[in-house]
């Protein structure tokens, strides 16, 4: 999931380019802290950059910067008081916390547990005030128009967008990516800063705009941003990629095996090409592999046809990642 941070309502006024650059060194030096394994005994450290706006009458996003352990971060748990109230995977660092009181000030803060079971110290306490539930109101607000960005950088963006209209008030904008929600911000923010981003890499943004009833407004209109420099998708490839075929019923098919990149979130999605053109796309439901995946189809009857296969996955961003390492198979061999 990419980190978003809203800039602050003063700083937003500046001139773009000066807006920009605050904004994202501000964000920058925030994530930079929340890298720090400060926990005593080689456990994991407190959360950083931990914040909390509603998003409804009876709701509110609560978001962190990764925390990383010498063992490695198993999940996350996000407190309302002292109550636990939710656990997120370690791939997550946001969340939406729902069935709140409207009017109500909450107190929010996260823990990181690692995979030796060790449970970190809580992150500050960040708060937020829900507002005040408006009974029947089935009008959405308006579409937030005139949508805006700039890149700040190979791995950040700036967005900005004009407010949105409401018969009561726009309580938070959402932000997406791709199809992605990526976070919320307060109705009273019309910017915000996106990082974790990658080089050389073309992304697409909308924003919807959110009352206190919880009625969504139609998507803005999209902004499409390419992020400076490369990338040879090799960090988002798909790993241990293995290539076979078997024969049955007098057909052959092709098995595949291999690892799901490492990602910011689940992926739930695969293009596999076969010789050079897309054959089939692979989606997974409810519970996708995290580890080791496994896939067949279809090949053909003619033994020693030759093929060569590769695939690549979609990622929680919307955006492909790159390509495995190329196989080759011929029917007939491989034990097929």
């Amino acid at each position: 999931m990419r980190r978003v941070r809203q800039p602050d309502s003063r700083r937003s006024r500046l001139p773009g380019r000066v807006a920009a650059v605050c904004a994202a060194l501000a964000l920058l030096t925030a994530c930079g802290r929340g890298a720090a394994d400060d926990g005593e005994g080689g456990g994991p450290g407190a959360p950083a950059g931990v914040t909390a706006a509603a998003g409804s009458a009876t709701s509110v996003h609560v978001m962190w910067n990764a925390v990383t352990s010498g063992t490695g971060v198993k999940a996350y748990q996000v407190f309302r008081g002292t109550e636990k109230v939710k656990d997120v995977p370690a791939s997550e660092h946001m969340v939406d916390v729902t069935r709140l009181s409207p009017s109500t000030t909450y107190v929010f803060t996260v823990r990181a547990l690692d995979t030796a079971g060790r449970l970190g110290p809580r992150s500050r306490e960040v708060r937020a005030t829900t507002p005040a539930a408006v009974a029947a109101d089935r009008s959405a607000p308006t579409r937030p128009l005139d949508p805006r960005g700039r890149v700040v950088g190979s791995r950040a963006v700036q967005l900005s967008w004009s407010a949105a209209r409401d018969d009561r008030q726009v309580v938070s904008y959402d932000v997406y990516q791709g199809g992605t929600k990526i976070h919320s911000v307060g109705g009273s923010q019309t910017a915000t800063v996106v990082t974790g981003l990658r080089p050389g890499t073309r992304y697409s943004f909308t924003v919807r705009a959110r009352d206190a009833a919880d009625n969504l407004s139609p998507a803005s209109a999209s902004v499409a941003l390419t992020t400076p420099g490369s990338d040879d998708g090799r960090g988002t490839a798909p790993t241990s990629f293995h290539a076979a075929t078997h024969r049955a019923d007098g057909a052959y098919y092709l098995d595949l095996d291999w690892v799901a990149p490492r990602t910011d979130g689940v992926v739930t999605e695969y293009q596999i090409q076969l010789d050079g053109q897309p054959a089939t796309s692979l989606v997974w439901g409810d519970a996708p592999p995290r580890g080791k995946a496994t896939y067949s189809f279809y090949l053909g009857r003619d033994a020693g046809a030759h093929h060569r296969v590769r695939l690549r996955a979609k990622l929680p961003d919307g955006t492909w990642g790159g390509f495995s390492a190329e196989r080759a198979v011929t029917t007939g061999t491989d034990g097929g």
